[in-house]
């Protein structure tokens, strides 16, 4: 009982009213552009239920296809992300309140988790990246809550985090190295003995079995799209990768998360957050080894943001100090105000286009194939996939009803296939090598002829007896290299494409 009333006492009506006001903030925005590509795609797996796919575990593609399933757009498939973002808010600052920060820490934490700008655009879309910050954040709350009030239950609750995170996103497993690595190299390592904390790890592993065992079915093809990734994502070097970091996590907000790394190794009542610190950089590193994207990091901000609003909240009581805290909080403001057309779908596109220019910046590539995309890739990643069908509804359409049943659409990416899949009227099920959709093959059929959209069509010709070019792709906000693709019918494919299939193998 008395249990009980603390706990009340710890979740006071403010938490609830931020977290709110951040949840309203992401549902009003939530349907203003399309369908993100990844969240094509992810309908479409749902719609294939099973225990796994080549790219990911199976909740977001289930989570997915029954949201789609309500009619509600692109709107209803964001419902959840803008929960998490919410809840990230409300978590941070129970946080806070675990590590013995009131008032402005708890302002200080809850306002960077809630407009740091990567924080804001992982949330933007239904990807599997956007619980990452909420799960992550609830496993070190969880063992510093374990740690501090003894609480065996709160293992327990980890080890249930940690598995359902695993059904999200496999990268949970970097956050659980880094961890374990932390909890080993300092005295917290006696959680670690706790019977509590192996009964959490034996629920992580009992959840997480389904899709560890789908992937050892298929001869672990997500370790195969890894790899390739490497040689994919833009191998930044490491001064404009931190810089980077610095900016899209807010540079006013930089003094926060860095006081988060130094703190429990200078403060004594946080000495014994010191091994989440260490987990922090153990990810930095795999990360970086693995050329990752910038956002892979995300999720260890909030933690940090915690620790040092904790840490720096005291110092503000003097003159200076609350000086120097309006400025930074009024800056952070400021900055996030400007970038949050660049994480969220605030103007139109021409009006975003306009805006960049203005600004004079543009977001880092990610990918090697981004280069010349006229708008940060959470945005285009939404425009131009009904021009994509309709082009090649288009050219459909021109080739002779008499030849269509012998005739399959290929196309190279998920996105543009799902895009097939789910918007247009009249075609047989597109194919493509590319991920998940290498392994459903020709899906029940066995042309004789291939509606190709592919960059080249140069390429198409030793595969053809004829080729006929039926038309190119082209939307103005598009990511850049959808734009300009042939849309060429080949026929007389040679040999089958059933023959070829093994050689459109494309995991990445």
């Amino acid at each position: 009982m008395q249990s009980a009333i603390h706990q009340l006492r710890q979740t006071s009506p403010a938490l609830f009213v931020a977290a709110l006001v951040v949840v309203v903030l992401h549902l009003a925005l939530g349907g203003r552009y399309d369908l993100f590509r990844d969240e094509l795609y992810f309908i479409v797996c749902g719609q294939h239920p099973a225990f796994g796919y080549v790219d990911q575990p199976p909740a977001v593609p289930l989570m997915a296809a029954s949201l789609y399933k309500l009619g509600l757009g692109a709107w209803g498939l964001r419902l959840p992300t803008a929960i998490a973002a919410g809840a990230l808010v409300w978590l941070a600052m129970r946080f806070v309140r675990l590590l013995g920060g009131e008032g402005l820490a708890l302002g200080l934490a809850g306002l960077a988790c809630a407009i740091a700008p990567m924080l804001m655009g992982l949330v933007a879309t239904l990807n599997t990246s956007a619980f990452d910050p909420l799960a992550w954040t609830a496993i070190a709350y969880l063992l510093v809550k374990a740690g501090r009030e003894g609480d065996d239950r709160a293992l327990i609750f980890a080890g249930l985090v940690a598995g359902l995170s695993l059904e999200i996103k496999y990268s949970m497993v970097f956050w659980m190295l880094g961890l374990t690595v932390g909890l080993v190299a300092m005295p917290e390592r006696r959680i670690l003995l706790r019977p509590a904390f192996w009964i959490g790890a034996g629920l992580a592993a009992l959840i997480a079995l389904p899709s560890f065992l789908w992937q050892y079915v298929h001869g672990f093809p997500f370790l195969e799209l890894g790899a390739a990734a490497k040689g994919k994502n833009a191998d930044t070097a490491l001064l404009p990768f931190v810089t980077n970091q610095l900016f899209v996590m807010n540079p006013a907000l930089a003094p926060i998360w860095i006081a988060g790394l130094i703190a429990p190794f200078v403060t004594k009542p946080l000495r014994d957050l010191r091994f989440l610190v260490i987990a922090a950089l153990v990810v930095v590193v795999i990360v970086r080894l693995g050329h990752g994207k910038d956002y892979y990091l995300a999720p260890l901000y909030p933690t940090l943001f915690v620790i040092g609003a904790v840490a720096l909240a005291p110092s503000v009581h003097r003159r200076a100090g609350k000086v120097l805290a309006t400025a930074g909080v009024t800056a952070a403001v400021a900055f996030s105000a400007l970038a949050a057309p660049m994480a969220l779908p605030i103007l139109s596109p021409p009006a975003l286009e306009a805006y960049i220019h203005r600004l004079g910046i543009a977001p880092q590539q990610q990918e090697r194939s981004f280069k010349g995309t006229t708008l940060p890739q959470v945005m285009a990643d939404q425009l131009g996939w009904h021009d994509f069908v309709r082009q090649v509804e288009v050219a459909w359409n021109r080739i002779p009803a008499s030849e269509r049943a012998a005739t399959a659409i290929k196309v190279d990416n998920y996105g543009e296939a799902a895009a097939l899949d789910l918007y247009g009227t009249g075609l047989p099920p597109a194919v493509s090598g590319h991920n998940q959709y290498y392994l459903w093959g020709l899906r029940g059929q066995n042309p004789i002829n291939v509606l190709s959209v592919q960059d080249d069509v140069e390429a198409m010709r030793p595969y053809c007896e004829h080729v006929t070019l039926l038309g190119k792709t082209w939307s103005r906000y598009a990511m850049s290299f959808e734009n300009g693709k042939v849309i060429a019918l080949c026929r007389g494919v040679r040999p089958p494409l059933r023959v070829l299939w093994p050689q459109l193998k494309l995991y990445s």
